[in-house]
């Protein structure tokens, strides 16, 4: 129900679904990523599918990369997704996000801001992590 809601019960949604390890809403996290329906909320679909971390999430984040990538003028989520398919790749020990970063990619921003995204994405996943152990 929540995942119908605006941009404050869509984050809640996700990151409810991150916090209490409920991986079935996947599908629905990468649907709603994808859609970009709704302002101020990707960026906790990104960081729920990176804190499930699994071969189908990173899937799911270079789908979302390899539509919007393509469209400059909706920049919104991008960074976020690039960080959390950097964060699943090192969890993973996979190389999607080097399909986006390698010369002639789809990322046009260099490193700019990779790290600063990635550090991020480690920080929520390691707080996703520590609530759900308790």
């Amino acid at each position: 129900m929540l995942f119908e809601g605006s941009w404050r019960e869509r984050r809640t949604a996700a990151w409810l679904a991150a916090v209490s390890r409920r991986n079935h809403f996947r599908e629905r996290l990468g649907a709603l990523l994808l859609a970009s329906e709704v302002c101020c909320v990707g960026g906790a679909y990104c960081v729920a599918l990176a804190s499930f971390g699994t071969a189908r999430d990173a899937d799911l984040l270079a789908a979302y990369l390899d539509r919007y990538l393509r469209r400059p003028d909706l920049p919104y989520d991008q960074p976020t997704a690039m960080g959390a398919l950097a964060y699943t790749d090192s969890v993973l020990h996979g190389d999607r996000a080097s399909h986006f970063l390698r010369e002639g990619g789809m990322w046009l921003h260099g490193d700019d801001g990779i790290s600063i995204y990635l550090g991020g994405i480690r920080l929520a996943c390691a707080v996703i992590d520590e609530c759900a152990d308790t």
